[in-house]
C-alpha cells in the first residue's frame, strides 16, 4: 500500500510541476496494458479471475478500486494512476468521467411503516453453516418446507446487483428477511416476501462471507446483531433491524488479507479466520513471496475489541531464497482459514480447516484440520491431510517463476462439520480439493475414523465449499471443474464433459449410499458441470447449485433428481436492475 501511494504521489507532483513531456504525452492505451498485464489470467481462466466480457456490466469505478485498495492491488501497483484508469475503462467501456450511481431506486426500498424485524418469527437460516456446528442441516419444520413440497417450487422473486459480475455471499434468513452481501460490498436486508430493500449498507470492500445474525446482550439489553467479514479483512456489527454500524474491527492489515468464512458467534464472542488473495498476486515474479499467514481471531461481541489472535503457522516468514530474477522470496506462508470454524462447546474447543501454503518451506499446518481452545486460541492439535503443498497462481500460468514446489493446491475451502451420531459417536467431517472426504475423532486429538474418494481433485478441484449432514449420511457435491485448450485462440475453457456429481455417503464407515451423475451441459456454451458450491439439506433432500446454471434438489433415500431449476434466465427484477 505504502509503495501504491508514494508511486501516485510522484505521478501527481510531476502533473503539479508542469512537464511539458508528460503534459502533452500520449493517453495509456488500456487495450495494450490488459493484454500485457492482465491477460495471461482473465483471458484464461487462472485462480478463478473474471473473463474480460463480464467488466461490462461493471462501473469503471469497481475496477479501479480493486487495483488501488483490493484484490489486484499487488498487481497494479507497477501501473500508473493513469495506466489504471485506461484498464479500468478499457474493461468496462465506461468512462471514469461520469460515476455510476449504484444506490438503490427509491421504488426498491420497502414501503414506509412495514412491519418491525422479528429474529424469532418464521425460518431461520442463520450464517454459512446453519449452527455451530456447520451441519448445513434443518428440520423441515423450521425451514417450513418438506421434501414432497420441493418439485411445487417455482420462481417468486428476482433481485439484481447492480454493477457486480457476481455475488458470493450465501444469504441468511432471519424474522421474513434476508441478509445477503455482495461483491461491489453492500450488504442488503430484503424482505422474504417481496424482495424490496428494508435497509443496505456500503461496506466499501466486497462481502463474501455469509451473514450471521444472532441475538447479544448489550448494554441497555438483548439486540438483534449482524456480523459479517469483507474483502479488507474487516469484520463488522450491524444492528439487524436497521443496518446502523455498532462497530468494525480490521482483525489482518495484511495488503490482501481477507475474511470469506461467516463469523461463528458462542458465548459473547465472535470466531472468525482470516484469508487472504496473495495466492494470485504471488504469481508475478517480481513480487516478494510470500509473507501472508492464515489466523483465527477470537472479538468480543458487544465491542469488537480483539481477545485474541491465532496464527496457523507460528514462525515468520523469513527471506529464503532469490527467484530466478533476482526477486527475494520468504517462507514458510499460507494455511489461510477459508471457512467457518465449528465450535464444539462440549471439549471448549474450536475446530477450524486451512488452506495450501504459497512458498517453501512448507509447514506442517497447512491442507489441514486444526483443534483450539475457546478461550486463549491455543492450538491443541492439529491433523495434516496433503503433505507439501506450495502454490500460487503461477503455477498454472505460462510464467512459473513464481512457483516453487508446484503443489496439487489441496486446500479446504469447506468447513469442517461437527457430527454426533444417534449412538453418541462424534466426528468431524470435511470435503477436501484432493477429492477426498475425511472424518476425524475429535475425542482423540483427530485420530482418522475414514477416507473416502469421491473425485481427482485438482485446483479447482474435489470439494470446493463444503457438505450438508443429517444423522445417518454426509451429502457431497463434486467439483472437478476440467478445462480443455481453445486452439483458435490459444486459450482455455470450461470442459463441458468433466466434474460434477452428487455423493451419499454412510456417516459411520464413510461408506457409499449412492451417487448421481451430473445431467450435462448439452447444447449450452460455455459450460460446466461441475459442483462447486456448498450443499444445503433437510429432511429427505438435499440440494446443490452446478456452475452450468442449474440448482438440484435430490433424494436423499436415493439421489433421485426430484427438482431442477435453471438459474440463467433473463429477470424482471423486483429493484428494476436489469
Amino acid at each position: 500500500m505504502t509503495q501504491l501511494i508514494a508511486r501516485v504521489a510522484v505521478t501527481s507532483a510531476f502533473v503539479l510541476l508542469g512537464f511539458a513531456s508528460l503534459a502533452h504525452a500520449q493517453a495509456p492505451d488500456g487495450e495494450a496494458l490488459y493484454k500485457r498485464t492482465c491477460a495471461q489470467c482473465h483471458d484464461t481462466g487462472a485462480n478463478r479471475a473474471p473473463a474480460r466480457d463480464a467488466f461490462r456490466s461493471m462501473p469503471a469505478e469497481r475496477v479501479m478500486s480493486a487495483m488501488e485498495t483490493g484484490s489486484m492491488i499487488t498487481m497494479a501497483n507497477g501501473r500508473t494512476a493513469d495506466e489504471r484508469k485506461a484498464i479500468a475503462e478499457f474493461l468496462t467501456g465506461k468512462s471514469l468521467s461520469n460515476p455510476v450511481s449504484l444506490a438503490p431506486a427509491p421504488a426498491a426500498m420497502c414501503p414506509a411503516g412495514s412491519a418491525a424485524f422479528n429474529s424469532t418469527a418464521g425460518p431461520r437460516w442463520t450464517g454459512w453453516g446453519q449452527n455451530t456446528s456447520n451441519t448445513r442441516f434443518q428440520d423441515g419444520a423450521a425451514a417450513g418446507l418438506t421434501a414432497a413440497d420441493i418439485p411445487r417450487l417455482k420462481l417468486k422473486w428476482a433481485f439484481a446487483f447492480p454493477g457486480d459480475l457476481q455475488s458470493y455471499s450465501q444469504s441468511s434468513i432471519v424474522g421474513g428477511r434476508i441478509f445477503v452481501g455482495s461483491w461491489g460490498g453492500t450488504v442488503y436486508s430484503l424482505s422474504a416476501a417481496t424482495g424490496c430493500i428494508h435497509w443496505f449498507f456500503n461496506a466499501g470492500q466486497g462481502v463474501r462471507s455469509a451473514v450471521s445474525v444472532v441475538r447479544v446482550d448489550m448494554p441497555g439489553g438483548a439486540r438483534d446483531v449482524a456480523f459479517f467479514g469483507d474483502a479488507a479483512a474487516n469484520v463488522y456489527a450491524l444492528d439487524a433491524a436497521t443496518g446502523k454500524q455498532l462497530w468494525k474491527t480490521d482483525v489482518d492489515n495484511f495488503p490482501v488479507g481477507r475474511v470469506s468464512g461467516s463469523p461463528a458467534y458462542h458465548n459473547g464472542r465472535i470466531y472468525v479466520g482470516v484469508a487472504s488473495g496473495e495466492e494470485a498476486t504471488g504469481a508475478v515474479p517480481t513480487y516478494e513471496c510470500c509473507k501472508f499467514r492464515g489466523s483465527v481471531v477470537s472479538l468480543d461481541a458487544v465491542t469488537g475489541k480483539q481477545i485474541w489472535k491465532s496464527y496457523t503457522i507460528a514462525e515468520q516468514p523469513k527471506p529464503t531464497k532469490k527467484n530466478a530474477i533476482g526477486t527475494q522470496m520468504y517462507g514458510p506462508s499460507g494455511a489461510p482459514v477459508w471457512a467457518r470454524p465449528a465450535v464444539d462447546a462440549k471439549l471448549n474447543r474450536l475446530y477450524v480447516t486451512t488452506g495450501n501454503n504459497y512458498s517453501d518451506p512448507t509447514s506442517t499446518m497447512s491442507d489441514a484440520f486444526l483443534a483450539m481452545d475457546l478461550d486463549t486460541g491455543k492450538i491443541l492439535w492439529s491433523r495434516q491431510m496433503t503433505e507439501k503443498d506450495a502454490y500460487t497462481a503461477a503455477c498454472r500460468l505460462p510464467d512459473k517463476t513464481n512457483c516453487e514446489s508446484n503443489g496439487p493446491d489441496f486446500d479446504f475451502g469447506a468447513s469442517p462439520i461437527l457430527i454426533t451420531l444417534p449412538s453418541g459417536r462424534r466426528m468431524l467431517v470435511a470435503g477436501q480439493k484432493s477429492g477426498i472426504v475425511h472424518a476425524l475423532d475429535p475425542d482423540k486429538n483427530g485420530e482418522v475414523l475414514w477416507q473416502t474418494r469421491v473425485g481427482r481433485g485438482g485446483t479447482m478441484g474435489g470439494v470446493q465449499w463444503g457438505s450438508a449432514a443429517d444423522q445417518s449420511n454426509i451429502y457431497v457435491a463434486l467439483s472437478d471443474i476440467g478445462r480443455i485448450m481453445l486452439t483458435y485462440s490459444n486459450s482455455t475453457d470450461a470442459d463441458p464433459k468433466q466434474g460434477g456429481g452428487m455423493f451419499a455417503l454412510r456417516l459411520e464407515d464413510g461408506e457409499r449410499v449412492w451417487y448421481t451423475p451430473p445431467p450435462g451441459c448439452g447444447t449450452r456454451q460455455r459450460c460446466s458441470p461441475a459442483q462447486s458450491a456448498a450443499v444445503s439439506a433437510l429432511p429427505g433432500v438435499a440440494f446443490s447449485g452446478s456452475v452450468d446454471g442449474h440448482m438440484r434438489a435430490y433424494s436423499a433415500t436415493d439421489g433421485t433428481i426430484i427438482w431442477d431449476f435453471d438459474s440463467i434466465q433473463t429477470y424482471n427484477t423486483v429493484n428494476g436492475v436489469p
